[in-house]
């Protein structure tokens, strides 16, 4: 079982008291104190207890699909050059404005499907693909639906500033004060969103124009959070770090002073190895430098039609471990009590009393076979707020 103390967090012969949804006490079989002794008990065979698995960076919900471009790249075409050619996001845009909400709906669900059934019990979603107020809209009231229809939480997070459309080409502050800033103040009024993000990039927009974005989300209480530092440096984890963000993301090129930042403001770094993976990218983020500085550090699927058409968190925690050279301890620290921690769920990633009984229970001999296997889902069931 996954607790704080030790390596891995593993009590051997360890026992969980759940109860309401919750987790009533956690421990060592030989501790359990006498008033449970008289409650039903649930032998699990000596299998591995995790808390439930935590994405915290998905864009499940949009239109279409990105097949051809991945051909492109195999041709030679850099992210940037497709984007250029209008691909990309925007291409993505175009399928999703034509897309009904129940369409939007059905589309997500078979993503989100699939990582429930490797215990996933939270995730992240992002907007972003609308581009204009209606359709950004639409995609966090399908978001919203995803948590009503599945036993899983969601927590939307708001990305108008995600890439600038094409009737606003050359005139992206135009399109923040006409599209972004406006929806995003709709978005609030229906109660559709959690958090704001933001894509801080050549390819998309300046650190000034996404501090206008945060001024706004300040104005309305929300938490921000930005997809930082992933092609270039151009400051933007520090730009987060100094609003108080609950992470920035990518950070391939994040260098010294943005670690200093983030160390700084607490906010946890979301490593995405699998836009690493498919944009065949060279650069890797700074591990060691998030170590020394005591950053926490979170893995997340990025799972989106361009740069990581990826369903599978456990695969995730592989390829974090295989190519940016994270330990196995490390992924599953990153999927479950700092993906809470760049999520805001206090009450979960850990197993520990009081938080939410949302359990992974696996086949597994030893904690590292849940990096160490590739293509292989050993779980054995998950648990729900204590119901399967």
């Amino acid at each position: 079982m996954l607790d704080t103390g030790s390596p891995y967090g593993l009590i051997e012969n360890g026992i969980l008291a759940l109860e309401g949804g919750k987790i009533s006490w956690v421990g060592a079989g030989t501790e359990l104190p006498p008033e449970y002794s008289s409650w039903a008990v649930e032998d699990l065979g000596g299998r591995l207890v995790t808390p439930g698995l935590i994405d915290c960076h998905t864009h499940v919900v949009f239109g279409g699909d990105r097949a051809r471009e991945f051909e492109m790249r195999l041709e030679g075409a850099s992210y940037e050059e497709v984007a250029k050619a209008g691909g990309g996001i925007i291409s993505t845009v175009k399928a999703t404005r034509t897309a009904s909400e129940d369409e939007l709906l059905a589309e997500a669900l078979t993503r989100v499907d699939a990582l429930i059934a490797e215990g996933v019990t939270a995730l992240e979603i992002k907007s972003g693909y609308g581009l204009d107020v209606e359709t950004e809209l639409r995609m966090l009231r399908t978001a919203r639906k995803i948590g009503e229809v599945r036993p899983v939480l969601v927590r939307t997070s708001f990305l108008g500033a995600h890439a600038i459309p094409p009737e606003y080409k050359g005139r992206a502050d135009a399109y923040l004060d006409e599209v972004c800033l406006p929806a995003l103040a709709a978005a609030h009024d229906e109660g559709l969103v959690d958090a704001v993000d933001g894509f801080c990039e050549g390819i998309a927009f300046t650190p000034d124009q996404i501090a206008r974005v945060f001024e706004k989300a300040k104005e309305l209480g929300l938490p921000v959070k930005l997809h930082a530092e992933q092609l270039s440096n151009l400051g933007g984890t520090a730009l987060a770090a100094s609003y108080g963000a609950l992470s920035a993301d990518h950070l391939e090129y994040l260098d010294e002073a943005g670690v200093s930042a983030l160390k700084e403001s607490g906010s946890v770094a979301v490593l995405l190895p699998g836009a690493f993976y498919t944009l065949r990218e060279t650069q890797l983020p700074p591990l060691d430098l998030l170590r020394r500085y005591k950053v926490a550090v979170a893995l997340a699927t990025d799972c989106n039609p361009g740069s990581s058409p990826l369903a599978s968190l456990l695969l995730t925690m592989n390829v974090g471990c295989t190519l940016f050279r994270m330990t196995p301890e490390e992924a599953l620290a990153g999927v479950t009590r700092e993906a809470a921690k760049a999520l805001d769920l206090g009450d979960r990633g850990t197993l520990e009393a009081c938080n939410c009984a949302d359990l992974a229970i696996w086949n597994v001999r030893h904690p590292a076979e849940l990096s160490y296997r590739i293509g292989f889902n050993a779980l054995e069931k998950r648990l729900f707020g204590g119901l399967e």
